[in-house]
């Protein structure tokens, strides 16, 4: 860890150098205090490291000092430091971590309805509605994107993004199958039924990010599904996608235009690629080491909603709550992804440790 201390702390004096002659190419300029800013908290924290352990080096040499008092006070500092350079270890080591690029993007969600009919739509709704009210509340945008209502309040796919800083760290951990039990409107009987929805989180990606060629989409211009009357569009607005080589397929229909209806499309198929291939790159460098925590997997049943008994529970780190009124609304999602953060922290750490020691 050292070493790798020494690297970053002569990078910071690199950039600082480079930055203070840097002369009038303030563009340059701005990328270089940028690296510099982005450095500068590790460097300050390495410098309060590197004191500690040489207060502790000068604290024991006094253990063999013929006076008591001395070394009473060596003992009492030796006391004093040995916590602190550990708590310190621990802030070093998690900040040398490699951070998630994605981390401070937008994201894109998409929510569909699982097994369970018209009850798993209008649970992909409540989902919806959820996560729209934690995005409020960090005041951050939400956009609908594409939407395939089934005319009673549920969705059988819903597709939105949220903008926000930091929005892709807190909400990656939503991806995957959500599972609810409860008694439908529709049960005169009053039976608990089991649905699901699916949530895929993703990040927004630009276009220089990931290449598309022409080449290898299929666009397909048709007419977009109405309510019938004035609202029927007379011209054809409606996009679909297909991405040939991997055959994925999106289609937007919510716009009036279609040029704003393949602007969406193609934000949407450009995420679902990158976050495809970001899957496909983590899977192959960590084939015996793949936590699904933080790994954004589509593993099954990550949550489950069990309203007879208001509970909420997270299957990954076995936490559950006893208000899901409350957690609906969003104001106790983060219980559960700062949770969830720490469980991906410490895996990190110890893959982290594990690379220190080879």
């Amino acid at each position: 860890m050292l070493d790798k201390l020494i690297g970053i702390e002569n990078r910071y004096a690199e950039l600082t150098q480079a930055w203070q002659n840097i002369g009038d190419d303030y563009q340059r300029a701005a990328e270089l205090n940028k690296e510099r800013i982005d450095l500068e908290p590790l460097v300050e924290k390495a410098s309060d490291y590197r004191q500690a352990l040489d207060r502790l080096e000068d604290a024991r040499s006094l253990l063999d000092s013929d006076d008591i008092d001395l070394r009473m006070l060596a003992e009492a500092e030796i006391l004093d430091l040995e916590p602190l350079i550990e708590r310190l270890e621990g802030d070093l080591k998690n900040m040398l971590l490699p951070k998630d690029p994605r981390d401070g993007r937008n994201v894109i969600m998409e929510i569909r309805a699982g097994t369970g009919g018209d009850e798993a739509a209008l649970f992909a709704a409540d989902l919806f509605r959820l996560y729209t009210r934690y995005a409020e509340a960090r005041r951050w945008v939400i956009d609908l994107l594409s939407s395939s209502d089934i005319g009673i309040g549920g969705y059988k796919e819903i597709i939105f993004m949220i903008k926000g800083r930091g929005a892709y760290s807190r909400l990656k951990y939503e991806s995957g199958v959500h599972r609810v039990q409860r008694v439908p409107v529709t049960e005169s009987q009053g039976r608990i039924h089991t649905s699901t929805a699916t949530v895929a989180v993703m990040a927004e990606v630009d276009e220089v990010e990931i290449d598309i060629p022409e080449s290898d989409i299929r666009v397909d211009v048709y007419r977009s599904a109405g309510a019938g009357g004035q609202n029927v569009q007379k011209n054809a607005t409606a996009i679909r996608l297909t991405h040939i080589p991997t055959g994925t397929v999106v289609a937007c229909q919510d716009e009036r235009s279609q040029l704003q209806n393949r602007q969406r499309a193609m934000s949407i198929l450009r995420a679902r690629l990158y976050d495809n291939e970001v899957e496909k790159r983590r899977s192959e460098r960590e084939e015996s080491r793949r936590s699904q925590v933080g790994t954004g997997e589509r593993s099954e049943k990550i949550r489950t909603y069990n309203y007879p008994q208001s509970r909420v529970t997270d299957h990954r780190i076995n936490v559950s709550s006893y208000n899901l009124a409350g957690f609906m609304t969003g104001t106790l999602l983060d219980e559960f992804v700062d949770e969830l953060s720490t469980r991906d922290e410490s895996d990190r750490l110890a893959a982290f440790g594990e690379s220190e020691e080879e």
